[in-house]
């Protein structure tokens, strides 16, 4: 089972020399990956659904995994998540493509639906069509990706007769990890990922949304081509290595951990970056990471 971390482009981890130093430890403990979160926009004042005060500081995740692939060599880059609905998909495939270039082949592409509606109505797009619009994005980009004469006929893009090059390192595309725990992110999951993404699961929900996805397995078609869903879990906080061999023995195969969501608001105190610091030595020495 491999091992990630998320919190790239939050908090105290907005800094240049923060965020450099958060991936080259990452690197050098033996960490697989590192994953963004994202919100373009956040409700003032603070009002639910929104996750997060208005105030936290989110750098754009493109901007966050360039500047990571710039200070890495073999950390994979994970955008965990991007809201895809909210994008256009046509320029997101572009900037994608750049962030596997530059990375050589290191990019994770996780999206999700989103579940704000006021974020959608201030970017003006209909909160109603989210479903449909994360549907089709993703086979706008995977078309961009991998197709030598890409052309598309959808209900929200249409295309042909142009080119989107250079087209991504990785063959056939990046692998895309759909996020969500509706049942309708599940069959999406099934039918269009290369995995799945949940978030802020403990292993007994995490036993009972590996069931929803078997579920979803018997009811919508998985293509050949995409092989076995690859199972990415972020618990809610820290784990100790059984914690982990329960994840594991779940069929995970990758935890993306964090320590807090303390460690990435907009009161994170100066300490924060130690404490994250900390938190990952260790974990890479109780989970054996070197």
């Amino acid at each position: 089972m491999e091992i990630g971390y998320f919190g790239l482009n939050q908090g105290p981890f907005c800094e240049p020399e923060n965020m450099a130093a958060l991936v080259q430890t990452l690197e050098q403990l033996g960490y697989e990956s590192v994953w963004t979160g994202e919100h373009v926009i956040l409700m003032d004042p603070h009002e639910a659904p929104s996750p997060v005060p208005p105030e936290t500081p989110f750098l754009d995740t493109i901007a966050a995994l360039s500047f990571a692939a710039a200070h890495t060599r073999t950390l994979k880059l994970g955008s965990g998540i991007v809201l895809l609905p909210q994008r256009n998909p046509v320029v997101l495939a572009k900037e994608l493509a750049g962030v596997d270039v530059l990375s050589g082949g290191r990019l994770l592409f996780g999206v999700g639906a989103g579940y704000v509606p006021r974020e959608f109505e201030t970017l003006g797009i209909p909160y109603a069509e989210r479903g449909a619009r994360m549907t089709e994005h993703i086979e706008v980009i995977r078309t961009l990706w991998t197709q030598e004469r890409p052309t598309f006929e959808g209900r929200f893009t249409q295309f042909s007769g142009i080119q989107s090059h250079p087209h991504p390192r990785q063959k056939p595309h990046p692998p895309i990890h759909v996020g969500g725990m509706s049942a309708a992110a599940h069959k999406r999951a099934v039918a269009q990922g290369n995995g799945w993404y949940g978030f802020f699961l403990d292993p007994d929900a995490t036993e009972a949304a590996l069931k929803s996805l078997e579920e979803a397995a018997s009811q919508v078609e998985r293509p050949a081509e995409l092989g076995a869903l690859e199972i990415t879990i972020t618990p809610p906080g820290p784990v100790d290595p059984d914690t982990a061999k329960r994840f594991e023995d779940l069929g995970v195969h990758r935890l993306v951990l964090m320590r807090s969501f303390e460690d990435m608001g907009p009161r994170a105190d100066g300490e924060a970056k130690g404490r994250v610091m900390q938190f990952l030595e260790e974990t890479a020495v109780a989970l054996k990471l070197a």
